[in-house]
Parts: structure tokens; sequence; C-alpha cells
């Protein structure tokens, strides 16, 4: 049974949280968006500050030339009898665009010139009349007109205020034209940042839209074909890793179409050799059989082919699976693993000369891997010594030495015998898969070895094998 909570915790695991934007918008549309919203932004705050402060410095304005109007009209003969001011025009005042009053607290009157409006006065200018402050200026509307006015209030200087309003239907005009404009500018602002957001995007993203037709003509056509790379910046980064991706997914597939073809070609061979076999003991056995020397014959015949299949067919699943086999590691004694491998060999090659000096060499490692790939340098070894010859054996400080008195290695081929189904011109008439080199070399990597191929000073070939020290080497899973 599966573990919820386990499940809960993978499933928390793998999902990554997704935008709105992400999961309805395509990358091309978010920088397009994104690129408008930001210049939108720029603009909608660079535009309010123009208008504030546009807004203040007209306000100002109309502020100073109001208090410049009623400093100079304080000073007027006018002023000094209330009662006559109805009866004198306006124009004296060079006040003709505004509204004059002059505020009386003692008889609660404001008297004003000859106008139909009378200025919007209120506690404000009430209490520059009474002396509570110098000056006063606000913005006030006309509750019978509903107009709206700027107010100003300087005192006269005998207990009253003069009061003069200004409309503000000019000024607001102007403020309204002003945000007209900088609201048709920000929004052309806005379109120009969208279309060369979508221009940016399209040839910023150009590359990415390769490499997606490229994944998909992959995936159609199954063609690893790189596709071109331009310039340095991050997509050109990623294009290149794509494509040394794409080599490495095409040197793969020749690896697997070379490992199927060898291995179908070196099944073929036992195998037809144990059908024909067979085939002359059915027909032998129709005629009235054969003797049974040459019967024993056939049948050890078989039995020796049939275990060269079986190791065959070994080294293949070792080497050709995409995961490495789960192999409990521990700490050996590699002394004994050669012990062991020496003599298994030496039975099958009793004629040989063994010469071996084996020294204590404890490793963390996979007995049988490691067993196996001995097994395989001393029958290396065997195989390709004279029937009288002789082989060394040395383990010394965990470096093993297999040295045959065969005729050695050629130049040309010293670079390839660890490659998988590689044998040799001189091999290529003795038995064998071109596998177990192949084999000794991943049993090296496994274990974080080293091995190398070379020939003797006097003659023959010579493997080495070396593997890190228990006390070094980290115990860990194999990898691939």
């Amino acid at each position: 049974m599966t573990d919820p909570s386990a499940a809960g915790r993978f499933s928390r695991t793998v999902r990554l949280p997704r935008s709105w934007l992400s999961e309805k918008l395509s990358l091309h549309a978010r920088v397009t968006l994104l690129a408008a919203v930001a210049v939108g932004l720029a603009v909608g705050l660079v535009s309010l500050a123009a208008y504030l402060t546009v807004r203040q410095q007209i306000y100002h304005n109309l502020d100073s030339d109001l208090y410049d109007r009623a400093r100079s009209a304080v000073t007027a003969p006018e002023l000094r009898d209330p009662t006559e001011i109805v009866q004198n025009s306006n124009a004296v005042l060079v006040a003709g665009d505004l509204l004059i009053g002059l505020l009386d607290p003692q008889s609660e009157r404001l008297y004003v010139f000859e106008q139909a409006t009378t200025p919007p006065a209120g506690d404000q200018e009430l209490g520059v009349a009474l002396g509570r402050s110098t000056e006063s200026a606000r913005t006030a509307v006309d509750p019978r007109s509903g107009k709206s006015y700027r107010v100003v209030a300087v005192p006269t200087g005998d207990g009253r205020a003069l009061v003069l309003a200004q409309s503000l239907a000019p000024t607001n005009r102007t403020l309204h034209n002003l945000g007209v404009v900088l609201w048709l500018i920000g929004g052309l602002g806005v379109f120009g940042a969208a279309m060369a957001g979508n221009a940016v995007a399209r040839s910023g993203l150009r590359p990415i839209a390769d490499l997606t037709h490229a994944a998909e003509n992959i995936a159609r056509t199954g063609r690893l074909e790189p596709i071109p790379v331009s310039g340095n910046d991050e997509i050109a980064r990623l294009s290149l890793a794509f494509n040394a991706m794409l080599g490495a997914l095409a040197q793969s597939q020749e690896r697997q179409r070379r490992l199927v073809g060898d291995a179908g070609h070196e099944l073929r061979t036992p195998l037809t050799s144990v059908r024909t076999n067979l085939d002359l003991l059915i027909q032998a056995d129709q005629r009235g059989g054969l003797a049974e020397s040459d019967r024993k014959q056939l049948l050890d015949d078989v039995r020796a082919q049939m275990d060269e299949l079986t190791q065959l067919i070994g080294d293949l699943t070792e080497l050709a699976r995409d995961m490495p086999q789960a192999r409990a590691f521990e700490r050996i004694e590699f002394m004994h693993v050669v012990e062991d491998a020496v003599s298994r060999v030496r039975r099958r090659a009793p004629g040989l000369d063994w010469e071996v000096h084996l020294t204590p060499a404890p490793v963390v490692g996979d007995e049988q891997l490691l067993g196996r790939a001995v097994t395989n340098l001393l029958d290396n070894a065997a195989k390709y010594s004279p029937p009288d010859g002789r082989v060394v054996v040395r383990l010394v400080d965990g470096t093993l030495t297999v040295v045959d008195s065969g005729p050695g290695l050629a130049e040309a081929d010293l670079p390839h015998v660890f490659e998988r189904f590689y044998r040799s011109t001189e091999a290529r008439s003795r038995p064998g898969s071109g596998l177990g080199l192949a084999i000794v070399k991943h049993a090296a990597d496994q274990h974080g070895g080293l091995v190398y191929a070379g020939n003797a000073p006097h003659g023959g070939a010579q493997f080495t094998l070396w593997l890190p020290h228990a006390e070094a080497q980290v115990r860990r899973t194999p990898t691939p």
C-alpha cells in the first residue's frame, strides 16, 4: 500500500506555483503586457507629478497676483468711507476682472463696488478683518451661482478687510486641457510601449521559437539536427546547450544502434553453432547414432557454446542497462578476489605458467563485479598467450597488473581496447565477444578506479587495474 503522507509530500514537492498570467498568457503576451504596464505606470506617475506641480504653480501665481492687487487697493482713498464705495467704479482699483468687497465686522456688512455679485466671505476673511490673521487665501464656491472662486483677504488697517475673489473657470479650463493632454500623451506612450514590447518579444523570443520548432521537428521526425546559433547572450547559451544535448543524444542513439547490431551479430554466432550441432545429433540419431566419443565431443561443444552464450548475455545485460544494478558495496579484500579468479582461470588454462605475487589490498566495492572484471583480464591474458607461455599477476598497493606472453597490442588498438565489441584484427580469429575488457572498464568506473592498457617492456600485453584503498574510498551507490 502507498503511504498517503508520502504521496502528499511528493505532490507538494513537484507542484510548482503558477500565476494567472503564466497559465492564461503566452510568454510573448506577458512580455508585451509587462512592458506596457511598466511604461504606463512610469508615464502615469510622471503625468500626475507634472499635473500637481503645474496646478500648484498656477494657484501660487494666482494668489500672488491677487495679493498684489489687494495691497495696492488698500491705499485707495475710496476705502476710507465705506458708504461711498457703492458709488465708485471698481475700475479705480484696476480690478475689472474681480469681485471686490470691503468687510466691516462692526456693521456686519460687506460693502461692494458696482457689481452684481458679492465676493464669497467667511470666517477666514472675518479673521483677517478682526486682526486674527494677516492674510488669507482659499478656494470657495459661491452658493448662489455655484461658481468656484479664489478668494484672498488683506487688512485695510482700520478694522476692515479687503476681499478679492477671482473666478477659477479659466484656471480650471487650463488644468482640464493639461489633464487631457497628459492623458493623451500617456495613452500614446503606453501604446508605443506595447508595440515596442511586442517587437522586442518577437525578436528576443525568436531563438526560443527556433528551439521549440527544433524540438517539435525532432519529436516528429527523430532527426537530431542542431539549430544555428548567433550572438552570445543567454538565449545563445541555451541554444548551445540544446545543441550539446542533441549531440549527446545522437551519440547515445549511435551507441545504441551499434550495441543492438553488434549484439545481434555476436548472439547469432553461438546460436548458429548450437543449432548446427543439435541438427547433427538429430540427423545422426535418425541414421543410427554416433560413436560415443563423437557424441561426447558434440555435446561438449554445445555445452561450451551455451556457456559462451550465457557469458555474452550476462555481459550485454551488465553493459546495456539504462540504470546501474543495485549493488551492496562493502569492505572486501581484493587480494582474495584475485586469488579466486586465478584459481578459476588456471583450471581452464593448465598449460600456462602462472607467476602470482599478491599483497593485501582492502577496498570498498562489489565482490561479484570485481571478480568478473579480474577473471576477464586473466582470461584475456590466457587467450593470447602461447600454450607454454607465462602469465604474470601482481597486486601491490591496490594496483593489479596482468602481463601475458602474447604478441602485445598494436598502437592503433590501444585507444579502443576497452570499447564495447571492439576486436583487433588478431582477435577476430579467436573466440570471444569483445565485451570482456569493456566489463573491466565498467567495473573500474563503478568503483572509482582506473584501468589502462599497454605493452610490457619484454613483450606481451600489460593491463593495469587500480582501485582506491578502503580507507580513502567513499561508500556509494554505483553511477551509470
